[in-house]
């Protein structure tokens, strides 16, 4: 593979509040070091509920994207650790499934999306499910779905 077309892929990972969005994240991460690339992370806020003063509403907003913003630049440093280059920082509020879709029509820079399945067998989640189902003809890019019980030594097996 040309090394400008390493350069360029961009690997998507969902950050949302579920404990395999770590699982994808290794896996993104472990990708780019081997094999060239950059990490993409996505945070979606769901839309503040209708409040009856602006002002509460405003504030309340205000936060959860300072939530936001600190939660990507802890993960941020993370990324950087493993895979030594700053990975591309997205917020974007409304539903994930549909954020995500718009996203991923809107960014060439994308080339894989990378989310992981639940590792108790409590089924693949909303994204997946949505992904692999009647929203898959909208996808533009491949997808990867990393098992949610890999360890470590099968993380790095698979990644090389």
């Amino acid at each position: 593979m040309p090394e400008a077309t390493r350069r360029d892929r961009v690997f998507l990972v969902v950050v949302d509040d579920s404990p395999e969005r770590r699982i994808a994240l290794r896996y993104a991460c472990l990708r780019v070091r081997n094999s060239g690339g950059r990490v993409a992370l996505l945070r979606v806020l769901e839309p503040a509920g209708l409040t009856e003063w602006a002002g509460v509403g405003a504030m309340l907003e205000e936060e959860r994207r300072e939530e936001a913003e600190k939660l990507l630049s802890g993960l941020a440093a993370e990324v950087q650790e493993i895979t030594g280059g700053l990975p591309i920082l997205l917020i974007r509020e409304g539903d994930a499934r549909d954020e995500l879709l718009a996203l991923l029509e809107e960014d060439p820079r994308i080339s894989i999306l990378v989310l992981a399945a639940a590792a108790a067998g409590s089924g693949p989640g909303p994204l997946i499910t949505a992904l692999t189902g009647r929203y898959g003809t909208r996808l533009r890019v491949p997808m990867t779905v990393v098992p949610g019980g890999l360890d470590e030594d099968d993380m790095q097996r698979v990644t090389m």
